[in-house]
């Protein structure tokens, strides 16, 4: 059985009075949500406020679903969207920056330290938020330009743009980062 089929079926026990499932579906989605949500607003602390907010809101009107698109989708549509609001709300987000030290010498120990993935996260801080966000939903979430398309609101021509000048940008900064470490990655 798929994630889609379970979540379904979980919504459904929901829908009927079972509260309890409802963690489930927490369960299931909020590592994807939760590195979407840090991915637009890059702040971890706010990410997991808006996190909070949005799986209230989405227990609320869980009861309005109708299953016209897959639950992730609706759901990535709810954070991004509540993402975009909180970033037009605060002025001035606070921001941890990651210590990343330029030099090749240090770049090649944080490599060989199993470390990419802070790297990568640190490469996606530093982009714009669009281009973070089409990179997170069409390579880590492995979403079709369409669910992309209707998670975002962007049309289809704007995702493939983003997603084009995103992987330019990573690249940019990880070569900046990493120098001539990136080149054995």
């Amino acid at each position: 059985m798929n994630t889609s089929e379970l979540d379904r079926i979980t919504i459904e026990r929901v829908k009927a009075g079972e509260n309890s499932a409802f963690k489930q579906l927490i369960d299931r989605h909020k590592d994807d949500a939760f590195s979407l949500a840090c991915s637009v607003v890059k702040d971890r602390a706010l990410a997991e406020d808006i996190l909070q907010e949005v799986f209230i809101k989405v227990f609320d009107k869980l009861s309005s679903f109708k299953n016209q698109s897959s639950f992730s989708t609706w759901l990535y549509r709810i954070v991004v969207n509540k993402c975009y609001n909180e970033l037009r709300r605060v002025k001035k987000l606070r921001r941890e920056e990651v210590e990343i030290s330029s030099d090749h010498e240090n770049a090649a120990e944080l490599v060989n330290q199993n470390d990419l993935k802070a790297v990568i996260n640190y490469a996606l801080d530093q982009m714009k938020p669009d281009e973070a966000l089409i990179l997170r939903l069409f390579y880590l979430s492995e979403l079709k330009i369409d669910e992309v398309e209707e998670i975002t609101g962007f049309t289809k021509s704007k995702v493939k743009v983003t997603l084009h000048r995103a992987r330019k940008s990573l690249a940019e900064i990880l070569k900046s980062r990493l120098g001539k470490e990136i080149e054995d990655l």
